[in-house]
């Protein structure tokens, strides 16, 4: 039996002890269906690790690739904001139509 079922059943406890009146525990009510929904409908928001695993590479790994790495978290936030800049400054020029 999984955490989350025997958790479910054995709850009342909570309540038969005066613990707590009743139980509102959206989340965990949803875990058990996380499983049959991810099935049937895919991950939830459209995310899966692929796509983090992209933005961790973009946001960290090339960023440390390009830094000294030599107390290289100061140097890997100023790329981030810098390419961040750099991004904007192409979106801008684009709908400006300079490129």
């Amino acid at each position: 039996r999984s955490i989350p079922a025997r958790f479910h059943q054995e709850q009342i406890i909570f309540e038969t002890t005066g613990v707590r009146a009743g139980f509102s525990l959206p989340r965990q009510h949803a875990a058990k269906h996380y499983h049959e929904f991810i099935q049937l409908f895919g991950t939830p928001n459209g995310l899966c690790s692929s796509i983090t695993e992209s933005k961790h590479i973009k946001a960290v790994k090339e960023p440390w690739r390009r830094s000294s790495q030599f107390e290289a978290l100061g140097q890997m936030l100023v790329t981030n904001q810098r390419l961040d800049k750099l991004a904007a400054a192409r979106q801008h020029f684009a709908s400006s139509g300079l490129l």
